[in-house]
């Protein structure tokens, strides 16, 4: 019981440390996106491949992990304004984490702030960022039982991006056992098939943030 009672105070402080995050990001017209996936499932490939397609100089990112600053690095290569957080032994990104370093990164005129979280499954679903929405890319490297092996990352997830799909041919992942699965454990499933290496599906995914941002500011602006 008092395991549980401190696991609650906990995220109660996340929650609201999270909410401040929240209203700083509405405040200046920043739509951010929790990404999350297992690692090598190519959440940083697809933000290189975001930053190709979309105009970096509207693009900021956070990069989470256990240890170096490998991710960050390549991302500032890609033309990202990029800050590394990493988190020791902590298996996901926090709120606080988050929030201190939004002190150190330069966020004017950014209109998309990605936060990729550290590569996990499990932990990194319960913590609020204060972001717009969560985002998880799923590979096709994976095989077809991940969300239903995790289904509280996928429940959670706003969309799902099935990465490397360039690697089908030469694989026996079966593509609609994925979608299936998906289908099992998200409300309302939202996919985008995506291959950053060779390009496909980038379109679909940039309208989806378009749109997504699109919808947030413009409520906003009716309730204000």
């Amino acid at each position: 019981m008092c395991k549980i009672d401190v696991q609650t105070r906990i995220l109660a402080r996340n929650d609201d440390t999270a909410s401040h995050n929240r209203i700083h990001f509405l405040e200046r017209g920043i739509f951010t996106v929790n990404v999350m996936g297992s690692p090598g499932s190519g959440k940083t490939a697809v933000l290189e491949a975001t930053a190709r397609a979309f105009d970096r100089r509207a693009i900021a990112a956070l990069a989470g992990d256990l240890a170096t600053d490998n991710d960050a690095a390549r991302l500032q290569r890609a033309g990202i304004r990029s800050r590394a957080i990493t988190t020791g032994q902590a298996c996901h990104l926090d709120a606080e984490l988050v929030h201190h370093e939004l002190h150190h990164l330069d966020l004017s005129g950014v209109d998309y702030l990605f936060i990729e979280n550290v590569g996990n499954l499990v932990c990194p679903a319960v913590y609020d960022l204060g972001q717009s929405a969560n985002v998880v890319a799923l590979s096709v490297t994976e095989g077809e039982d991940k969300p239903l092996k995790y289904p509280t990352m996928f429940a959670k997830a706003d969309l799902v991006l099935i990465t490397k799909i360039d690697l089908l041919p030469y694989l026996g992942t079966d593509l609609d056992a994925i979608q299936d699965a998906l289908a099992r454990v998200m409300p309302n499933p939202q996919v985008v098939l995506l291959s950053a290496r060779e390009g496909y599906g980038i379109d679909s995914w940039l309208a989806w943030l378009t749109k997504s941002r699109d919808e947030i500011f413009s409520a906003a602006e009716v309730m204000a």
